[in-house]
């Protein structure tokens, strides 16, 4: 049987009788299992059977094409016509077919692995018989779909339970965490690992030529799946997940845990009981609304220099070694630039480097790796920095005044190419370019506190600057691993803008008396991942004033709010605010009882909504669809809600 022509897969068989099987996604950056690439696989199975049965191939190396890496999973643009229940069934039961034809072949087939290997791409990995992974920095593995609102659908449950044993494979596919090529090797997801991608072609021929075959999880590890042992993994999974999450918001990783309840102890019957799970979660409001924040997030990264003009950074000096000024530097260096610190004396700026060694360790690991980001990062005191800079950001005390004058020694000392940018949280760049004799080089860089937690920059343009400009400072937000929303210079800009209100109508309800214990859990109940209360000792009382007048909202003297700034507790950063602070976290006493935690949430988070419907009306975002993203992304606000103005729009909020 000849192939017909295929688009988005070549094979062809070598003179050893080795089969060479690569995925290349016509027109696309990465590879995904697109309805059509899965009908040609269907075929390309059929065509090595036939070779099979007449001996005359030994086996198949799949690999990817792409530079990105193997398979990104399946195509989401196509979700929402698949989500049609007269069509989803039989696609996932076609699927489910192909993959185990490809187990049942009587000769190897054997991936391997480089870059992103994740969902549907995972899938098919282990329906293979062996797995070889690049083992550097940008092999990534795992299972993200639960952060769609889905659960693996092409036999991945059952084959990942098989390979890594209940406990692991059931907190990655939770989770949506991505492992490296040794963390997946160690859990048996991943065989052999290599050290490059080109050593994939020559141990793929030896798999064949030597005939390897992936073993399954020692019983020890599988025991939990087994007998009694199962329901007690099963209570402690949903423990776990009902701190994360509501199973009214959020049912997929839910609807996992029961699958793996019913079917747990064999995972063929797991893989083949995912059909009928996954078919309902798929067309649910959560994962609709959560495809919709998925796009809206890859739309961000369209926002940057493209093409050719795509500018390089490699240095950074950041002026302020405050907790943001400090944490931005930080990160910059976690993501390998180069970045001097300046503040007045070292006496500042040393509480920022031992911040800063902690955040190295905690996502380094490797004593060597934390010791090359320390190095990256320079304590200067001097500003001898900024002279090199490529990006040159301000992070001093939210003053006019001394932003002006920091400002106007930095424009003196950069090079003329270099992005001059503050990352003031609600002064309108207008007034801080004041005085600049080019004041359409400065631009807003606002980063959210916790920096290496929060996604978001915003983009500030300010009526200065060019498009080119602008397009230049998202371009450093992508480049730092951050997803920058562009946003025009007003008070308070959009997420403060919009969070203010939320936050300052929560603090009233406690002047007036009522519990914050019972406004934060109100508002978690909404969807919320922090409270309000909660939320502005996370930012500091301090800071929180700051905006509050800069918005026109004054705190009133006399008020709980003022005496706990006056008195330096200024929340989580002093150890002392609304809350007291152990360790980073709030210390909080019983929630009273309340008939309706969810109703009331809604009243609390009220403000905000209706704030981002006036910012979008006001031009201050270019739509409500980045107005959304923007404060998804910056507030936690509910992503399984879609955003404000679109819970609005569906009478969610």
């Amino acid at each position: 049987m000849a192939l017909p022509e295929l688009k988005n897969w070549r094979f062809d068989v070598d003179f050893e009788q080795i089969g060479w099987l690569t995925i290349d996604t016509p027109g696309a950056g990465v590879n995904t299992l697109s309805r059509e690439a899965i009908v040609e696989l269907e075929t390309i199975v059929s065509h090595v059977e036939e070779l099979a049965n007449g001996r005359e191939i030994l086996g198949v190396v799949l690999l990817s094409g792409k530079e990105s890496g193997f398979i990104a999973g399946a195509d989401i643009s196509e979700f929402d016509a698949m989500s049609d229940y007269s069509i989803l069934p039989e696609a996932l039961r076609r699927t489910h077919a192909i993959f185990q034809r490809i187990e049942n072949l009587k000769v190897p087939f054997v991936a391997g692995i480089h870059g992103f290997c994740l969902g549907g791409g995972l899938e098919l990995a282990l329906a293979c018989h062996y797995r070889i992974a690049v083992n550097n920095d940008k092999t990534r593995i795992g299972f993200p779909e639960v952060n769609l609102g889905i659960f693996p659908g092409f036999g991945g449950t059952g084959r990942s339970v098989r390979q890594a044993g209940p406990i692991d494979a059931m907190q990655i596919m939770l989770t949506g965490r991505l492992l490296k090529a040794g963390a997946a090797r160690g859990m048996g997801l991943v065989d052999r690992l290599v050290r490059h991608r080109d050593n994939l072609r020559w141990e793929g021929r030896k798999a064949v030529l030597q005939k390897r075959q992936s073993k399954p999880a020692p019983f020890i590890k599988r025991l939990m799946a087994l007998g009694p042992a199962r329901p007690y993994l099963v209570n402690k999974l949903r423990e776990e997940t009902a701190k994360k999450v509501s199973r009214e918001h959020y049912p997929a990783p839910y609807a996992l845990i029961d699958l793996f309840e019913k079917h747990g102890d064999d995972w063929r019957t797991m893989s083949a009981g995912e059909i009928s799970a996954f078919v309902p979660l798929m067309g649910s409001e959560t994962a609709t609304n959560l495809r919709r924040v998925f796009f809206l997030s890859e739309g961000l990264k369209k926002q940057g220099l493209r093409g050719e003009r795509k500018p390089q950074f490699n240095r950074v000096h950041v002026v302020g070694a405050g907790v943001m000024g400090g944490d931005i530097a930080a990160w910059c260096a976690l993501r390998g630039l180069s970045v001097t610190l300046q503040d007045l004396d070292m006496e500042r700026i040393r509480p920022a480097l031992e911040r800063a060694k902690k955040l190295f360790q905690k996502r380094l690991k490797k004593s060597r790796e934390v010791a090359a980001a320390m190095a990256r990062l320079e304590a200067d005191v001097e500003g001898k920095g900024i002279s090199r800079a490529d990006v040159i950001i301000e992070a001093v005390v939210e003053k006019l005044e001394i932003k002006h004058k920091v400002f106007l020694d930095l424009e003196a000392k950069a090079k003329p190419t270099a992005i001059l940018a503050t990352n003031t949280s609600s002064i309108e760049l207008e007034r801080i370019a004041e005085g600049m004799q080019d004041p359409s080089r400065l631009i807003g860089l606002h980063f959210f506190n916790p920096v290496a937690q929060l996604p978001l920059v915003e983009v500030i343009r300010s009526r200065f600057n060019t498009d080119a400009e602008v397009a230049l400072g998202a371009s450093f937000a992508l480049a730092i691993s951050k997803s920058p929303v562009i946003v025009r210079s007003a008070p308070g800009f959009l997420v403060n803008r919009v969070l203010m209100p939320y936050m300052l109508g929560a603090v009233e309800r406690v002047e007036k008396g009522e519990s914050k214990e019972l406004i934060d859990a109100a508002a978690i109940a909404f969807g919320m991942p922090m409270g309000p209360i909660e939320l502005m000792d996370t930012v500091g009382l301090d800071v929180g004033k700051s905006v509050a007048q800069e918005l026109g909202h004054p705190v009133p003297e006399g008020s709980k709010f003022a005496a706990l700034v006056n008195a330096g507790k200024l929340g989580r950063k002093t150890g002392s605010g609304f809350y007291t602070w152990e360790k980073g976290k709030a210390q909080k006493g019983p929630v009273p009882e309340h008939p309706d935690l969810a109703s009331l949430g809604r009243e609390l988070v009220k403000p905000l909504v209706d704030t981002t419907e006036i910012v979008v009306a006001e031009n201050v975002v270019a739509s409500a669809d980045l107005a959304d993203i923007g404060v998804i992304l910056g507030t936690g606000f509910a992503p399984f809600l879609g955003g404000p103005t679109k819970a609005r729009h569906d009478g969610k909020a």
